[in-house]
């Protein structure tokens, strides 16, 4: 077989630069025009190979190995519509600071728009998602150009990791014949000495001057009630900063689901996780309004809140982000800071000479925070299978360090709302970038590739969305346990304003599918479990727990049932906490 030596020397040094740089690991798409970085990749014996026949699930399950691991991850495809299907995951990635490097084969330039078969215009298809876009030279092994490619991968790396992380996207001309020589001697190939990159590319933290925090410690130093708020983030260590400023400030914080504060030791009693339940009314919201609002990571997810904070224009809102997005979708800000957050937090908190933040400020939301949990503890539903219940059961069985990934829509929310304060250390994870149900199979698989213990919780329609997903699960023996939800359906519309319209509701919104899962998860090799009360739930996940590969629990739920008793539960919390709290004047 016909091998192309310029190309083999060009590709192989252009894989092993990407390893030299941090890459470790590359989900393949299988193809014909991108061969030669797909055998280069798989020859290398320090880059993990893996392969998805599905490029739109490939790249999802690419997002979830980055997102768990925290390391850029590759993708590659072939020509055509084949790089289409990575867009979806390319903007979650985008959205949600990902590092992915996208590398699509493409035909050399004088097949480019002459009818050629798989040519699509490739060039900046995924526009300003991509941080950086190179359309690559046509290979060749002079020691210039590999020293161009080598340097190509380097600060490709580089940038998919710098802040705010995302997405490189390199496309590769290339001319046959397509397949490449065996892995040459990298030291031939204008490589350094070991595994040292061409280039290093060193970058460092973004950081406020002593004035500046000199300024930011007076001003917070004469707030009575301050509030901190910590939305979805993903540095394992960022929760002990916020917890030592929160302390320094006597302030209390609002702990999104997905911030990494909630699984913390439960006498850390300035942690706030019930708020989406209490917020939701007027008369206690009004009755918790701070002076100012410090907030890290993304915008919380729930909507109780950026409604409470729209509500009340005359709050402060000091934003801190470590680059120069603009993550504040109430347009409120009066500060945005960008600096390293834990250096923020630490650097304020050793500063802070006299705090105005008050006892009773601290206390009015513990005590709310205190009823509104012992409410939610102990709802009672009797035995209907109530889809928040099963956020409640699911913590209380995992084991310690499992990671916990949640579909978008009702998953989510219930995450938020039912998801409480414990001592146990579980990671969460969701596709909160552009909020989508597509691909969310994949990625909790690609989590589960860097995680103890991962177990996912769906709805019906985002496992539908993604069911060929599932094949990486077969072939690579993942060990996931996903929990499905099926409320046959968008159960979400069921809470918005369109449920008021019956006569369209089903056909446009409710999409009622009728399908039984049971059939495709044995297909793909799994074990499926359809589960008609709670103790089956709990067996039947502790059962998962003690078997290998993909193990698939369907909690059936009503529609109309859940809303009744959503609604039921706020009003309850309501009630109590006015009563505990004597809002009503009594």
């Amino acid at each position: 077989m016909p091998t192309n030596n310029p190309l083999s020397s060009y590709i192989h040094a252009f894989v092993d630069e990407l390893v030299r740089a941090g890459v470790r690991r590359i989900v393949i798409s299988p193809g014909s025009r991108s061969t030669p970085i797909a055998m280069a990749a798989a020859q290398h014996p320090k880059m993990e190979t893996w392969v998805n026949v599905d490029e739109r699930s490939a790249a999802f399950f690419a997002l979830g190995m980055a997102k768990g691991s925290q390391h850029p991850v590759a993708i590659l495809c072939t020509s055509g519509t084949a790089a289409a299907n990575y867009m979806p995951a390319v903007v979650e990635a985008k959205q949600s600071r990902v590092p992915l490097i996208v590398l699509t084969a493409d035909r050399p330039h004088e097949l480019r728009d002459v009818g050629a078969p798989q040519v699509i215009d490739q060039l900046n298809m995924f526009g300003n998602y991509a941080k950086w876009f190179v359309d690559l030279a046509i290979p060749e092994s002079t020691n210039e150009m590999l020293r161009y490619i080598r340097t190509v991968a380097d600060r490709a790396v580089a940038l998919t990791k710098s802040e705010p992380a995302g997405v490189v996207h390199l496309n590769f001309p290339l001319r046959e014949p397509l397949i490449p020589g065996p892995m040459p001697n990298m030291m031939k190939t204008a490589a350094r000495d070991g595994m040292n990159p061409y280039t290093r590319i060193s970058m460092g933290v973004k950081h406020l001057s002593k004035e500046q925090i000199f300024d930011y410690c007076r001003l917070f130093e004469n707030v009575e009630k301050g509030l901190i708020v910590c939305g979805p983030q993903d540095d394992p260590m960022l929760s002990e900063f916020i917890l030592l400023l929160s302390k320094r400030l006597n302030w209390p914080i609002i702990s999104d689901p997905l911030s990494q504060l909630r699984s913390i030791a439960r006498d850390e009693d300035h942690v706030i996780e019930t708020y989406d339940a209490f917020l939701r009314d007027q008369e206690i919201s009004n009755s918790l309004v701070p002076e100012l609002v410090l907030r890290f990571g993304a915008m919380p997810v729930s909507k109780a809140y950026t409604l409470f904070i729209k509500n009340n224009p005359q709050i402060k809102q000091f934003i801190v982000d470590l680059d120069n997005d603009w993550r504040e979708p109430t347009l409120m800000a009066s500060h945005m800071i960008y600096a390293d957050s834990k250096y923020f937090c630490e650097k304020v908190a050793d500063s802070i000479q006299n705090t105005s933040g008050n006892d009773e400020w601290l206390e009015s939301w513990k005590k709310v925070n205190s009823v509104t949990r012992q409410t939610i503890e102990y709802y009672y539903t009797g035995d209907v299978l109530f889809e928040g219940n099963v956020i409640k059961e699911l913590i209380e069985l995992i084991p310690e360090n499992s990671s916990l990934f949640v579909s978008n829509s009702m998953p989510i929310r219930d995450l938020d709302t039912f998801y409480l304060n414990q001592s146990k250390q579980v990671t969460t994870y969701a596709n909160r970038g552009a909020n989508g149900i597509d691909g969310i199979i994949s990625s909790a698989l690609g989590v589960s590739t860097v995680s103890e213990r991962l177990f996912l919780v769906i709805g019906d329609l985002s496992f539908y969305h993604d069911l060929n997903g599932l094949l990486a699960a077969k072939v690579y023996q993942l060990n996931i346990t996903i929990i499905v939800i099926n409320n046959d359906g968008g159960g979400i519309f069921s809470f918005l304003p369109q449920a008021k319209h019956p006569e369209h509701f089903e056909e446009l919104f409710g999409t009622p599918h009728g399908l039984d899962f049971e059939y495709v998860v044995k297909m793909y090799g799994g074990t499926f479990d359809r589960i008609k009360s709670w103790q089956q739930f709990k067996d039947a996940v502790l059962n998962s727990m003690n078997r290998k590969g993909l193990q698939v629990i369907e909690v059936p739920t009503e529609r109309d049932d859940n809303v009744n008793l959503h609604r039921l539960l706020w009003k309850e919390v309501h009630q109590n906490v006015k009563e505990a709290t004597r809002y009503e004047g009594s």
